[in-house]
């Protein structure tokens, strides 16, 4: 075994072994980093000097980093959040969720139909997983128990309803990966908007026809004669719609017309939330006060994982990382499709440990940049690990939404009742990987379109 190969096996077995410890995962990258840049300034004061570091090594690190931390596509991320936390406070959930409920009665399965197309706005109005799984789950999870619903369906519907932020913009995922893989979020954007809307539709499918063939799980809603008129329903749908859609279409219809960057479409979407919150008497000194610490918590949160994983690749790369991971994927007996697909699946394998954030921060800068030399379109590439680091939010024993889903539960719920729940929805996004897979042009003819 080669130096080079020694030691980057050595960065990583250390960053895994004190991840098990319960140490916050930001500190563990960054002790990690730091401790081996400082060891390779000693390596040449010990007589080794067959590695590409530097006599300033750590310096070098800390000036890489910086110049991450301080990248100016990040800047939308706060923005965002702070966006979603104010949506968070507005009561737009549970107005949807009563006129969706509403104009869906006649339909099998309505009020779970309700629960998905009430994530995909939520997904569409802020990036941040955890304010809409615990407000999605706060508000439907007793409606769907009292309309009847299997709880582990219910529990599952909640999770990865609540989980379509990662994928539909503005996603604070897919900012951070455009700028680990040098991409424009904007195009990002754009190439994971049908993808998203896909797997939305495959929720859909799943739901009416579980209710058809299952209608146990999913009870049938009321005689129609016992709702309101249809008029009554427009009305309240409408209502509940406009303002949301109005938000969507000034963020993201101005990054995808031109009319302004992700950065200026953030500021008009926090504005916009703001304004969201005015109209419905929801927005006072407290409100405000409460939604900039909690985005400021979260930004920071944010910001310490990039910090340590920036510190660590970095360092990795430094001990020939980048060059030990391409040999390793160019000498496989595979073709590029095979190596590719062997990296969604290393990607989705590492989704039961790893949070997105660990994977994206790290993972994603090394090995993307091999497979897309291999040919593919980085875009493609992008939107097809998003897809795949999905499942990361409800696979466990990591998976975030599993823990929100878990804490807003019924007292009583058992996790295996959150897992049974979970797995039919895993698969139908592991069906939409295969689908993106097959039909690239899901991801590429928005971006190309607009080009």
């Amino acid at each position: 075994m080669s130096t080079e190969i020694l030691f980057v096996a050595l960065m990583f077995v250390s960053f895994m072994a004190l991840l098990f410890t319960g140490y916050p995962v930001a500190f563990v990258l960054g002790g990690v980093g730091v401790l081996f840049a400082l060891l390779g300034d000693a390596l040449p004061l010990m007589g080794i000097d067959s590695l590409p570091v530097g006599t300033n090594f750590l310096g070098f690190a800390t000036d890489r980093i910086f110049s991450t931390v301080s990248n100016y596509s990040l800047v939308p991320m706060a923005m965002f959040v702070f966006m979603g936390y104010m949506l968070d406070r507005s009561g737009i959930a549970d107005r949807l969720l009563d006129a969706l409920s509403l104009a869906l009665r006649r339909v099998p399965g309505g009020m779970a139909l309700a629960v998905v197309l009430i994530g995909v706005i939520l997904a569409a109005s802020t990036g941040i997983i955890g304010a809409s799984v615990i407000l999605l789950a706060t508000v439907a999870l007793p409606a769907l128990s009292r309309s009847g619903t299997n709880l582990s369906l219910s529990l599952g519907l909640v999770a990865s309803s609540g989980c379509l932020g990662i994928l539909i913009p503005p996603s604070i995922m897919l900012i951070v990966m455009g700028d680990q893989l040098r991409l424009s979020v904007g195009d990002l954007f754009m190439a994971a908007v049908l993808p998203g809307l896909m797997l939305s539709g495959l929720y859909v499918l799943f739901v009416v026809v579980l209710a058809i063939v299952r209608p146990d799980l999913a009870p049938k809603p009321p005689r129609p004669e016992e709702g309101a008129s249809t008029a009554e329903v427009l009305l309240q749908v409408g209502r509940a719609l406009v303002l949301p859609l109005l938000l969507m279409i000034a963020v993201l219809g101005s990054i995808f017309a031109g009319i302004a960057s992700p950065t200026e479409a953030s500021g008009i979407g926090a504005l916009g939330a703001s304004l969201l919150a005015a109209v419905d008497r929801k927005l006072s000194w407290k409100t405000v006060k409460d939604v900039c610490f909690a985005t400021a918590n979260t930004s920071a949160f944010l910001y310490g994982l990039i910090f340590g994983a920036t510190c660590f690749s970095v360092v990795l790369r430094g001990y020939g990382g980048d060059e030990v991971i391409e040999a390793a994927f160019t000498s496989l007996p595979l073709p590029p499709e095979g190596v590719l697909g062997l990296l969604l699946f290393i990607v989705f394998l590492l989704g039961f440990f790893l949070d997105w954030m660990e994977i994206v921060l790290i993972v994603a800068p090394l090995t993307v940049p091999v497979v897309t030399a291999m040919g593919f379109d980085p875009l493609w590439v992008a939107i097809l690990l998003a897809m795949v680091l999905q499942t990361s939010f409800l696979t466990p024993p990591v998976g975030m939404a599993l823990f929100y889903v878990k804490w807003t539960a019924p007292p009583g719920t058992r996790t295996s009742q959150v897992y049974k729940g979970v797995i039919p929805f895993v698969g139908l996004q592991l069906l939409a990987v295969a689908l993106l897979w097959l039909f690239p042009d899901l991801a590429l003819w928005l971006p190309g379109a607009s080009g």
